[in-house]
């Protein structure tokens, strides 16, 4: 089929999700026939399956695009990320981001074990110079246009200066997923007025203000504004970001499964649901995971985009499709300058003190 002609090769950790690889190989002809995607591809994982499975895809008819990587060994949900990593050196995670290490790779995609994923990628390749810790961010749509949501779990407690590297992070992300020149970024609290929220987010808010110009600070956010679509970009701590993104998952279901009970109730319903099915359908297009699926581990000196382990096929093509983003967007050297134009502002001894 000819090789890519972009400088583009992902790392695919094949084995750690919960649909197998199986549902990577699916992903992966969705990836690269419906989606087009222009990349080069190392599957990491078991040899005879992979090459079974890509032949029974016709995959191999891009053989010089997709490589296989073999592992003898798999990380499990359930097994204590550290320990797993030194156990299990020939795991599919350990070989994928030993690929992304030394340069083998460029990104790196896996649905396997988060903590170990992120502790891997935090030992394997640390984070870039004067990035304190690296966050996790997710693409969630709104009324208006999708927004970036960062951290939503890789760190549950976060100092101010956490958080204002987050937006930087966040800034970056938007401008390479959602093609924005200038992100707006918001700061995730329970109130706009001067003072309102914690010691955290208050500390935040005069930080921010002071980098403003590195970033595009729009200001502090409710939560009943998150989805309106005015920010780019929400800013919170690792502990407030995860319990977000999951109950606004869990709502999402829960109106889903809502609405399908209530439209069977009667012939009148049942009728009224056949006709309007393609606007059910695009509803869920618009509003379901898939289409953003996958989080990418920002703040490291590479590319790791971690993908939910129930991932469906259309949302491995969709980890796979932000990851080149990401890889082409070249945001390493982007974050590295404003992380350290923003430290120097931030730890300037005038800075004001949040207030009491």
């Amino acid at each position: 089929m000819g090789a890519s002609k972009v400088n583009c090769t992902i790392a695919v950790d094949t084995m750690g999700s919960d649909l197998g690889p199986t549902e990577f190989i699916r992903g992966l002809f969705h990836a690269v026939e419906v989606l087009k995607l222009d990349c080069n591809f190392v599957l990491v994982g078991n040899g005879r399956l992979l090459e079974r499975l890509l032949k029974v895809r016709k995959l191999d008819a891009y053989s010089d695009r997709i490589t296989v990587h073999h592992s003898s060994q798999v990380i499990g949900m359930d097994e204590k990320p550290i320990q797993a990593l030194k156990s299990k050196k020939d795991s599919s995670m350990a070989q994928a981001l030993a690929l992304l290490k030394n340069g083998k790779a460029n990104g790196l995609v896996s649905c396997g074990n988060t903590g170990a994923l992120m502790a891997g990628g935090t030992l394997r390749l640390r984070q870039i110079p004067g990035v304190d810790r690296p966050a996790l961010g997710i693409i969630v749509p709104s009324k208006k246009k999708p927004f970036v949501l960062i951290d939503v779990g890789a760190n549950p407690e976060s100092t101010a200066e956490n958080l204002v590297h987050n937006a930087v992070l966040g800034s970056n992300y938007a401008k390479a997923a959602l093609n924005l020149e200038t992100p707006r970024i918001g700061l995730l609290t329970i109130g706009t007025e001067e003072g309102k929220g914690n010691t955290l987010v208050n500390t935040t808010h005069l930080l921010l203000q002071k980098i403003d110009g590195v970033i595009n600070y729009a200001g502090p956010i409710e939560g009943f504004q998150l989805f309106d679509g005015d920010v780019d970009v929400v800013v919170c701590d690792g502990f407030v970001g995860n319990i977000v993104l999951k109950s606004s998952e869990a709502l999402f279901g829960f109106v889903g499964s809502t609405i399908r009970e209530e439209l069977v109730r009667n012939i009148k319903r049942k009728i009224g649901a056949v006709l309007a099915k393609s606007a059910f359908r695009d509803m869920k297009t618009r509003l379901g995971p898939d289409q953003h699926a996958g989080a990418p581990l920002l703040g490291l000196r590479g590319n790791i985009l971690k993908s939910h382990g129930s991932s469906n096929y259309v949302a491995i093509a969709n980890a796979l499709r932000i990851t080149r983003e990401v890889v082409m967007h070249d945001m390493i050297d982007s974050i590295g300058s404003e992380i350290n134009q923003a430290n120097a502002l931030i730890n300037n001894p005038e800075a004001e003190k949040a207030p009491e």
